[in-house]
């Protein structure tokens, strides 16, 4: 017995340049929260109006001239997120919107200028869904040794109902078992240890990847398997008897695939001053079949976002003076002081 997921969840934890007609369409259960006209990406595509769309899950801008030339920006890759004074060719010297990203090893970021002056919306909507991004994690991420349960009772997530607590659950981590409790809701699954609650694990069902009933060194088992941006965790546990594994199996595959239908991500966020269509999302022109195009200009679009050109790996470590803590060594020409003044982009 087993079930398995089909569609890996990335658009909260990649950043794409040049999106295909596929990578533009949302994911299921990802809601656009807002859509702003006239932005600008300043760092990339300076002189170059788009539209913006702010989804539950990342940020994609697209060009009004070559619709083709467009970005996808997933909120799990933001590292910071401010206001700067840029040099925009379309509005000259305003204020903008700066987003400082990380993907792996690299560093990317991006300056989103809005078009249409005296309005903030740019600002204030971005930052407060990724504000809301970021307080909902415990419905994306699997987490070890969270603080998930309190004395014996599982913290239940706004919008979470808890379906059943199954007692008598063995943990098969180590070799000779772990006894606990699940919780089965219709977000995740909550598995903790009755002798210590903070040994734990939460599995939101949108990082489950494999769900199946096999046989293990101590019998029968549920094993759950997480995606590998979760950990690619394979886990598993004991329940006797048989029938009454099969019965919990039957239970976590009928509200897993419930969620990866509709899944909840916990992004709960309503623009209020303007009400969205339900069909408005963005859309690439469709591509001619007789027609190979081949993408010559990937490390040039990189180029022009990165954060740092030059940077292959972090630099050491060394004690700075004037903060008294210890910082990455900045590069040759550069000093603390310079790196807190705001520069306009050229």
């Amino acid at each position: 017995m087993a079930v398995n997921k089909t569609e890996p969840l990335w658009q909260d934890r990649d950043i794409k340049f040049d999106l295909s007609p596929a990578e533009m369409q949302f994911h299921c259960g990802e809601k656009l929260i807002d859509k702003l006209d006239s932005v600008e990406d300043t760092k990339g595509n300076s002189g170059d109006a788009g539209k913006l769309f702010i989804t539950n899950l990342r940020l994609i801008w697209q060009s009004y001239v070559k619709p083709r030339v467009s970005l996808s920006v997933g909120f799990n890759c933001v590292t910071n997120m401010s206001t700067r004074t840029v040099n925009s060719k379309l509005r000259g010297m305003t204020e903008a919107l700066y987003i400082l990203t990380k993907v792996h090893s690299t560093r990317f970021e991006f300056i989103f200028t809005n078009l249409i002056p005296g309005t903030s919306r740019l600002m204030t909507s971005v930052m407060s869904v990724y504000k809301a991004y970021n307080s909902s994690k415990w419905y994306r991420e699997l987490k070890l040794r969270g603080s998930v349960v309190q004395s014996k009772q599982l913290k239940v997530l706004p919008q979470e109902q808890i379906y059943s607590k199954v007692n008598g659950v063995w943990n098969l981590s180590s070799d000779q078992g772990n006894l606990g409790t699940f919780f089965i809701t219709n977000i995740r699954l909550v598995w903790h240890a009755n002798m210590n609650e903070l040994f734990n694990i939460s599995i939101p069902y949108i990082q489950i990847v494999t769900l199946k009933v096999r046989e293990s060194k101590f019998g029968m088992a549920l094993v759950v398997e997480s995606s590998e941006n979760s950990g690619g965790y394979v886990l598993g546990f004991k329940i006797d008897p048989l029938e009454r594994l099969q019965e919990v199996f039957k239970e976590i595959s009928s509200l897993y695939q419930v969620h990866s239908t509709n899944p909840i991500l916990g992004v709960d966020f309503f623009i209020e001053e303007k009400v969205i269509a339900d069909n408005e999302v963005p859309q690439c022109p469709p591509l001619d079949e007789d027609v190979e195009i081949i993408n010559t200009k990937e490390c040039d679009t990189f180029a022009a976002y990165f954060a740092d050109e030059n940077h292959i790996r972090d630099r050491e470590p060394v004690y700075c003076e004037e903060l008294g803590l210890a910082v990455e060594k900045i590069k040759d020409g550069f000093t603390m002081s310079s790196l807190w003044e705001v520069i306009p982009s050229s």
